[in-house]
């Protein structure tokens, strides 16, 4: 008997032939493209919710001071020292630091900072006394000077590793998780004073953040030479001058957020109404530009984007206060977030660049300044006038000027491309 083997199908491939051609992986250099844009966007996506942690969790607590003060019974004095704790924390913080990251790496000192964090806004809605409520706020402030290292090595390691830029980007997530925060309490209060009810949703919210975050963080840091592993030397000169640049870029921040509406009231006599614009236009055209910033720095140069940024900011603001007026000093506040917004982003990847230890101590100066300074305002305001205050803060960003002529920058990456679809 003849056997007639039927033709195969045309058109149609064999079914185990199918199944073998789909397990072999595409290496087209378009999918290549595809996927490593996939993993820079899981990983940029996980950082940027570090920075929006610190920012919320920051934002959280801070926008009810009137009501610890208040359930604490403490005095405009004591509310200071309150605050400054958190400063002298981050200064202490920077051995602590230093010997994390070299044991922990900036993968895991991130997430324990995050659930430290979170533990210290539940523990600020009980605290009994004001002696426990600056413990608390000590450990704030290392624990904040631990995330802001940790989440700056990540940003920077993310543009080494992709070869893009988006350290402003990232920065932005921080000034956006600011501004949630600060509407999440508006309605939150007005719903009910409870410490515990707000800083519990608080918490929530923060878990929810550092999961997200912790499934795609970068596993492993930029790699170090043996002298940046060791123990801590005498910083560079590079090193020393981004240290003092980030002080004042932070102290011009910190102070525009706290004084801004005073000043309004005070020596503009703005209406109540008004007041919240000096703190709106500051952070709207802060995030606004740290949302477009990256593909500037690839442009100029971050050299060129701090030094144009805080030149602008210390001439317009220094104008605005010569001119007085509402409106000059609304645009005068514009220009000072418009100016700083890219300044600090280039400083942490130029100290990244540096090693570990000096991220480390140029993040650790960058909290100080940020806590501590507002509080030298207003000594400085309380022997003189908030005009010489404004005017202080003005100094200081031209500071950052001749400050960032001092430091030897490294060629910045290529900016991140817009997504295709």
């Amino acid at each position: 008997m003849v056997v007639q083997r039927l033709p195969p199908r045309s058109g149609r491939p064999r079914p185990h032939r199918l199944r073998r051609q789909r397990s072999l992986p595409d290496q087209g250099p378009l999918e290549r493209a595809l996927r490593m844009r996939d993993e820079f966007r899981r990983s940029q996506l996980a950082i940027a919710a570090l920075f929006g942690f610190l920012g919320f969790q920051y934002s959280t607590w801070a926008a009810r001071i009137p009501m610890l003060k208040s359930s604490l019974d403490l005095s405009n004095a004591q509310v200071g020292l309150l605050l400054l704790a958190t400063g002298i924390g981050a200064a202490i913080a920077f051995p602590i630091v230093t010997f994390l990251m070299r044991r922990l790496g900036s993968r895991r000192l991130a997430l324990v900072a995050c659930v430290g964090l979170t533990l210290v806004l539940l523990g600020l809605a009980v605290v009994p006394n004001q002696p426990v409520a600056l413990a608390v706020m000590l450990i704030d402030g290392v624990l904040v000077a631990c995330l802001n290292v940790a989440m700056n090595a990540q940003g920077t390691a993310l543009e080494v590793k992709y070869e893009r830029n988006t350290m402003a980007k990232l920065h932005a997530a921080f000034s956006g998780g600011i501004f949630t925060a600060a509407l999440i309490a508006s309605a939150v209060t007005a719903a009910t004073t409870n410490l515990l009810t707000h800083f519990t949703l608080g918490a929530a919210i923060l878990a929810a953040l550092a999961t997200f975050a912790s499934r795609s963080l970068l596993p492993t840091d930029l790699p170090t030479t043996e002298k940046a592993k060791g123990k801590l030397t005498i910083p560079s000169r590079t090193i020393a001058w981004l240290a003092v640049a980030m002080v004042f870029v932070t102290v011009v921040e910190g102070a525009m957020n706290d004084w801004s509406a005073l000043y309004l009231k005070e020596i503009i006599g703005a209406p109540p109404a008004v007041l919240p614009l000096g703190i709106a236009v500051v952070s709207a055209t802060m995030l606004l530009t740290r949302l477009f910033a990256d593909s500037r720095r690839a442009a100029w140069g971050d050299r060129q984007v701090v030094l144009a940024g805080a030149t602008i900011a210390g001439t317009a603001l220094s104008a605005a206060l010569l001119i007085s007026g509402l409106i000059p000093t609304l645009i005068g506040f514009a220009c000072v977030g418009l100016g700083m917004a890219a300044a600090t982003p280039c400083l942490y990847a130029a100290a990244a660049k540096q090693g570990p230890n000096a991220l480390t101590l140029v993040a650790t100066m960058g909290t100080l300044g940020l806590l501590a300074g507002p509080p030298a305002i207003g000594a400085l305001t309380n022997a003189t006038t908030l005009l010489y205050g404004m005017a202080a803060v003005a100094l200081s960003a031209l500071l950052v000027t001749a400050c960032t002529t001092q430091i030897t920058w490294t060629p910045t990456r290529t900016p991140e491309p817009a997504p295709t679809d």
